[in-house]
């Protein structure tokens, strides 16, 4: 094996060898939650897993007959009352947000079809508008004024 030879071999191994990326972007599939919903919902996770934090040394000093059992309970039921408020006011907040800024346009969309109209019917009626005064012009300049 001469040297041109192993340089061609070494070559091909180093093309056949192609590295790994350790990172690699994908498109999103869905598109970013707005962000009043999204700060809803960190809300709302936050205030769950507190939740369940206290839930559970609430049942781990029940069974430990700490004297910290029975106001833990307590608070654990009244933090059960907010973590769901907190859940539904994340429904609340993007049934809001939804209402407030529209339908979001897909091909297929009936806001989409009609704003399509609505533009066609304004730009012929300025067409319109345009040629009646474009013909009145042309009428009243041929004329002579004494």
């Amino acid at each position: 094996m001469d040297t041109e030879e192993r340089r061609n071999e070494q070559s091909s191994e180093r093309s056949a060898r192609i590295p790994r990326q350790l990172w690699v972007e994908e498109p999103a599939e869905r598109r970013r939650m707005p962000d009043p919903v999204r700060t809803a919902a960190v809300r709302a996770v936050l205030i769950t897993s507190l939740t369940l934090i206290q839930a559970m040394v609430a049942f781990l000093s029940a069974v430990t007959g700490s004297w910290l059992a029975f106001p833990m309970m307590l608070s654990s039921v009244g933090s059960t009352v907010v973590a769901t408020w907190s859940v539904l006011d994340v429904w609340v907040t993007r049934q809001v947000w939804n209402q407030r800024n529209g339908v979001v346009s897909v091909p297929s969309s009936t806001a989409r079809r009609m704003r399509r109209e609505r533009r066609r019917a304004r730009r012929t009626a300025r067409s319109g508008a345009r040629q009646a005064t474009r013909i009145r012009r042309r009428g009243t300049g041929g004329l002579s004024r004494a």
